[in-house]
């Protein structure tokens, strides 16, 4: 893994803290997870990011086994 030293304005700064502590995290992964989604939402700028979040899970539940095939024009 690499170091990356980057200077942000104070009020970000408070922000990212803020942000952190209510999602139980350090600064510097809230950071990795705004990273992540902002090129998450560069990659996909026709999606939601809530969609590509969704999208994302459900691909993970199905590797994990938990997914089920849908079985079209049976309700149950």
């Amino acid at each position: 893994m690499n170091v990356l030293t980057i200077r942000i304005p104070e009020e970000i700064e408070k922000k990212l803290k803020i942000k952190a502590r209510m999602e139980h995290r350090s600064v510097s992964e809230q950071i990795k997870k705004y990273l992540s989604d902002a090129i998450l939402m560069e990659d996909n700028p026709d999606l939601p990011l809530s969609f590509i979040k969704e999208t994302l899970e459900a691909k993970a539940e199905i590797e994990a086994g938990l997914g089920k095939e849908y079985q079209f024009g049976h309700i149950k």
